[in-house]
């Protein structure tokens, strides 16, 4: 396997990085709000990698998405 070849594989999106994102939403969620900055950490890194097979204008929609999420589940645990 060559490096670029590693760089790949290594830029995919793992079902550890959906696993992540929706167990730390999962706690923000519950009202656990110290999981935010794991939420935005797990929710940033699936992002960048799906933004390499985005448009710009997908990148920015995804941006917000992420963004609004978790704008709502603070509300929520706030509730």
């Amino acid at each position: 396997m060559a490096a670029n070849d590693l760089e790949v594989q290594l830029e995919k999106i793992m079902p550890e990085d959906l696993a992540r994102t929706f167990e730390s939403a999962y706690h923000v969620f519950q009202g656990k709000t110290e999981h935010v900055d794991d939420l935005l950490k797990h929710g940033g890194v699936l992002l960048r990698k799906a933004a390499q097979k985005f448009t710009p204008t997908q990148t920015i929609l995804g941006i917000a998405g992420l963004a609004i999420v978790a704008v709502l589940l603070i509300n929520k645990a706030n509730d």
